[in-house]
C-alpha cells in the first residue's frame, strides 16, 4: 500500500471543509451555541462560542484518529488478514471522515443559522452511515478494529462471514428506512421510527453472531 496517495489528497480536502466553513461561519455564531443534541436531534445543552469551537475541534480530531486507523489497519492489525481487503478500510477510512466533515457542517450551519429543529440535518447523515457501511460490511476481513468485533465473531471466521452477510444486508435495510423516516414523516413519527430502527440496526447482529456460535457450538 502506497503510503500517501490520490485517497489522502481528496481525505485531505475532506478535512479541511469543515474548518473552512467553521471559520467562515464563525463570526455569525450567537453568543450563546448548541454544544450537544439529543435523540430527537434538538439542542439540549449550551455553551459559549469557545465552547463549542472547543466541541467541534474535538470531534474534527477524532474523525482524523479514525481515518488513520482504518487506512493503516492493515500494518497494525494482529490478525494480518486485512492486507487481503486493505481496498475495503480505505473506503472505510473515506466514508468516515466524508459523514464527521458533514456532520461538523451541520452542526455549525445550525448554530450560525440558529436552526433549532436539526433533526432532518443530523440523523440523514447517521442513517446514509449504515447504507454505506452495509455495502462494504461482507468485505471486512476479520480484525480487532473494525465490523462486528464480539467474541463468538473474534473467535470462528465463518462466524464473521456469516455474520458480516447478515449485517450487510440489515445495515442497507436498516439504514434507508431511517433516512426515509426521518426525511418524509413528519417529526415525531420520524424519530419514533428511527430511533428503534437504528437500535436495532446494532444489536440484532451482536446477538446473531451468539446463535449462530450456540447453534454451530462443537459439544
Amino acid at each position: 500500500m502506497k503510503k500517501f496517495s490520490l485517497l489522502d489528497v481528496v481525505a485531505s480536502i475532506i478535512i479541511l471543509l469543515p474548518v473552512v466553513y467553521l471559520l467562515w461561519a464563525y463570526t455569525a455564531l450567537p453568543a450563546l451555541v448548541p454544544i450537544h443534541y439529543g435523540f430527537n436531534g434538538k439542542p439540549d445543552a449550551f455553551g459559549s462560542k469557545k465552547e463549542f469551537l472547543n466541541t467541534q475541534i474535538i470531534v474534527h480530531f477524532v474523525a482524523i484518529a479514525l481515518y488513520l486507523l482504518f487506512r493503516f489497519l492493515p500494518f497494525i492489525d494482529p490478525k494480518r488478514q486485512v492486507k487481503y481487503g486493505g481496498s475495503t478500510y480505505q473506503k472505510m477510512a473515506l466514508g468516515i471522515i466524508v459523514f464527521f466533515g458533514a456532520l461538523n457542517i451541520s452542526v455549525t450551519y445550525a448554530a450560525a443559522h440558529r436552526v433549532v429543529e436539526t433533526h432532518q440535518l443530523i440523523m440523514p447523515l447517521i442513517g446514509l452511515l449504515f447504507v454505506f457501511l452495509g455495502n462494504i460490511m461482507n468485505s471486512i476481513k476479520p480484525n480487532y478494529f473494525a465490523g462486528i468485533r464480539t467474541p463468538w465473531t473474534l473467535e470462528d471466521d465463518n462466524n464473521w462471514r456469516a455474520t458480516h452477510r447478515m449485517a450487510a444486508k440489515l445495515y442497507v435495510v436498516g439504514g434507508i428506512i431511517a433516512t426515509i423516516a426521518i426525511l418524509v414523516l413528519p417529526e415525531k413519527a420520524g424519530v419514533i421510527i428511527f430511533a428503534p430502527c437504528i437500535i436495532s440496526v446494532v444489536f440484532i447482529p451482536i446477538v446473531y453472531s451468539y446463535v449462530y456460535f450456540k447453534k454451530h457450538k462443537v459439544n
